[in-house]
């Protein structure tokens, strides 16, 4: 259970863009930021550094760096994370199959050599202590460019955010990730952990 339980989305009206925001992203208006809404300016800013590093219009796919998110979140154990990354990433276009196939990332057909190393540098630059050494970095150069790099390592450092976040709060995993977790994570030993009620 909750450690602070989220406030309703119409405890802030002057958030309700935000949210939307949110909502596009997800589906819904996540308990983190429902609880986080007690320092508006938090939601507010949160909301900008998002929509910055998710950015459509960027020089990497979004939906791509909600993968990416998904790995770091794995590497930092946050189980809320991981599963609202993957939802993220199946609304920002990423393939069902790809979806299903994120624990064979390395030996998928539905990932490219340059996914793999990328996925590899989410894995290690999520881990504690950070892993991110010269060869990985030489193995992502032969794929990446350095504004590309760049633009894949704020995806990770974004999520490092929400993954301390949440699981200090242990905040409640929402019913449309718990039913992908339960679907597609639970086959690598994904059970939600602190972030199902009652848990």
């Amino acid at each position: 259970m909750a450690h602070i339980q989220p406030l309703p989305a119409s405890a802030t009206p002057e958030l309700a863009d935000t949210f939307r925001h949110f909502e596009e992203i997800l589906g819904f208006v996540p308990n983190s930021l429902l609880t986080m809404q007690r320092r508006p300016a938090i939601v507010r800013a949160f909301g900008e550094l998002t929509a910055a590093v998710m950015d459509p219009d960027g020089s990497v796919d979004p939906g791509f760096k909600r993968l990416l998110a998904h790995f770091a979140s794995r590497a930092a154990g946050c189980q809320y994370c991981q599963a609202h990354s993957l939802i993220a990433a199946g609304i920002s276009g990423v393939a069902e199959e790809k979806v299903a196939a994120v624990w064979e990332y390395r030996s998928s057909e539905h990932y490219s050599e340059a996914e793999r190393v990328a996925l590899d540098y989410a894995l290690a630059a999520g881990a504690v202590p950070n892993e991110v050494d010269e060869p990985l970095m030489e193995r992502l150069r032969a794929h990446w460019t350095d504004e590309q790099i760049v633009e894949m390592l704020s995806a990770i450092c974004l999520y490092g955010f929400l993954n301390r976040w949440n699981d200090s709060m242990a905040t409640d995993l929402e019913q449309t990730p718990r039913k992908l977790g339960k679907k597609v994570l639970s086959q690598g030993g994904w059970d939600g952990g602190r972030h199902l009620p009652g848990q």
